[in-house]
């Protein structure tokens, strides 16, 4: 039985009370997004690039200065979907409670000598005509070559364990693995996954950016040279346009800090490449 607004006995009151239902719930409207936060979300992360700096507030004025009737709450919400983290000297204040569980930074004095000796693992944004998809990415640190990827419209830990134990069954598994301390690399599902491979867990320290800096600049040549000039309306269509770029990325792009050779030049010696 359902309620009947056209009732005028018994009330919309009586109806609910004898049906067991919450009366909040007929009035309930969904919200949807709005037409120009896409429109935002793109602005935001292709600022990030250019002002990692900037806080809540001067975005906001930004934003304001481009027509766009915004405010600070709603921003706050933008920001957090493309993962600003506005970059800035601090006192550490606050100290970890050991839950999650984090892991050290174990790069600090290893240089990478070799293929699949370390691998970098990060998540990022990526803008679409309509709507956006996050993309997964895993770099060997050597070679800069990008051994696995994918895309998704959620960040799960059970889609980043699968993205790189299809790496590991191609490449073969690294000696270390670098991850921020994203709720993915610490979850169970993340950590399991780790130890079960016997690979050793490297965790990049809190509000330090640079720890992850080669997978932050991978980001930065994905958007600006293919995203940003190609905008996809599909999940598919990005998926193809990505999976043609990282070819290029990996085989003919040169990389001047690896005097103007591809990653796949260093790669190939142990891993033959696709």
């Amino acid at each position: 039985m359902m309620i009947d607004r056209e009732l005028k006995s018994p009330s919309i009151r009586r109806q609910c009370l004898l049906l067991s239902v919450c009366r909040s719930g007929l009035y309930y409207a969904k919200k949807y997004e709005m037409e120009e936060n896409p429109a935002i979300l793109r602005i935001l992360d292709a600022q990030y690039l250019e002002t990692p700096y900037y806080g809540v507030r001067r975005l906001l004025a930004l934003l304001r200065s481009k027509g766009y009737n915004i405010n600070m709450k709603r921003l706050r919400r933008l920001m957090q979907i493309v993962r600003w983290q506005t970059l800035y000297p601090k006192r550490r204040t606050t100290l970890p409670d050991g839950k999650p569980l984090k892991y050290p930074y174990l790069l600090r004095d290893i240089k990478a000598e070799h293929s699949n000796q370390i691998w970098a693992i990060d998540i990022t944004y990526l803008p679409m005509k309509s709507g956006y998809m996050y993309l997964f990415a895993v770099l060997d640190l050597y070679s800069r070559y990008v051994v696995g990827w994918n895309i998704s419209n959620s960040m799960t830990s059970q889609w980043c364990a699968g993205v790189l134990q299809e790496a590991i069954a191609r490449h073969g598994k690294p000696d270390i693995i670098n991850s921020d301390q994203g709720s993915q690399f610490t979850s169970d599902t993340y950590i399991d996954f780790m130890k079960a491979n016997d690979i050793q867990i490297s965790m990049d320290g809190r509000r330090r950016a640079l720890d992850n800096a080669f997978v932050e600049r991978l980001w930065r040549s994905v958007k600006q040279e293919y995203v940003y000039l190609n905008p996809c309306g599909t999940g598919n269509d990005l998926w193809r346009g990505l999976n043609d770029y990282f070819r290029f990325y990996n085989t003919e792009r040169l990389h001047q800090s690896l005097m103007y050779l591809t990653p796949a030049k260093l790669y190939f010696p142990v891993i033959k490449a696709i």
